[in-house]
């Protein structure tokens, strides 16, 4: 039996992981190492206001949230949970690329800190967003609200509600478009996330793809020790080349919740842990049942439904 971890994406504003830091010295050990790496202190990454730039904004937050994701990843660790596949979505992607053997952490901490420099967009730039919308089903229906219209880009699927009513997706782009839509739809079929200035995997975002890509060039990657799933297409990456394509791509193309969790399904995956708050608990119909782990009562629900259901808490290599 198969246990599955599940990274997801996105910078939040509110911290996240006190309760964990204060619990485990594992994961106090680690955000000192983050700290060291990035020139931020631990205050910093665990709990400061984010800057205000918007591009020195993102590379603090991504650092925030991928030492959490990491951090719950190691305390598992201690007590011998040892997932059988990996994947995650665009920064949780990444995370999960390098809890699979594919980069070396600091490799990655030191790129999310690097991020920094991008530059900011000009004064006079049209304003970006990002919005939340519910898809329907049937034959017909269009791949997303606001299909065709000019400024709006499908920039991920999370997949069918638990009820199977709806399908939850992300939009970006121009923010004026994804306002003048949702004024235009049904209330709440179309949501504009506040404070989000980012049209995060759309094409919007190639400035920011440009400037990494030597970055990303640079960097040392090797195949993967377990099977990592990518959330850019139906795929398991395998190699070290497939896993830089990743990298590449990841800022500037849609991604999918649902090809990571099949994915995970075709790997034998019958449990799935979630690592960190970023992917919605208790609204997307997942094909195995998941554990969400933000704090340490978590990690005790982790281990008791592992447990339960029969799954080898010995098997599978632990790459680091």
């Amino acid at each position: 039996m198969g246990l599955g971890y599940l990274f997801g994406g996105g910078v939040g504003t509110e911290p996240h992981g006190l309760e964990l830091y204060r619990a485990y010295p594992v994961v106090r050990s680690w955000y000192a190492q983050v700290a060291d790496w990035t020139g931020l202190t631990v205050s910093q990454i665990l709990e400061d206001d984010l800057p205000t730039a918007q591009e020195e904004r993102q590379s603090v937050g991504t650092v925030r949230e991928a030492a959490l994701a990491i951090g719950v990843h190691d305390v598992l660790a201690t007590f011998n949970l040892r997932p059988t596949a990996i994947g995650g979505l665009s920064l949780g992607a990444m995370a999960a690329s390098c809890l699979a053997g594919a980069l070396e952490r600091q490799q990655l901490f030191e790129m999310l800190a690097g991020s920094r420099d991008v530059p900011e967009p000009a004064a006079d730039a049209p304003k970006q967003g990002i919005a939340i919308a519910f898809g329907a089903f049937g034959d017909g229906a269009p791949s997303h609200p606001g299909e065709g219209v000019p400024g709006i880009h499908l920039a991920g699927d999370f997949g069918p509600t638990v009820d199977g009513t709806q399908r939850i997706l992300m939009l970006a782009g121009r923010a004026e478009a994804l306002n003048e839509l949702a004024a235009e739809l049904p209330q709440g079929t179309v949501v504009p996330l506040p404070g989000r200035t980012i049209a995060v995997h759309t094409p919007l975002r190639k400035p920011y793809r440009d400037f990494m890509a030597r970055r990303i060039d640079a960097m040392s990657f090797t195949d993967p020790e377990v099977p990592l799933l990518s959330c850019l297409e139906p795929k398991v990456l395998r190699s070290g080349d497939d896993v830089r394509d990743l990298f590449q791509r990841n800022s500037t193309d849609p991604i999918s919740l649902v090809d990571v969790y099949s994915g995970m399904k075709e790997q034998g995956v019958q449990l799935g842990l979630v690592m960190g708050p970023s992917i919605p608990e208790g609204i997307l119909a997942f094909p195995f049942p998941v554990v969400h782990i933000e704090r340490p009562e978590h990690i005790e629900q982790a281990l008791g439904t592992a447990y339960d259901l029969g799954i080898d808490l010995t098997s599978g290599p632990v790459p680091s």
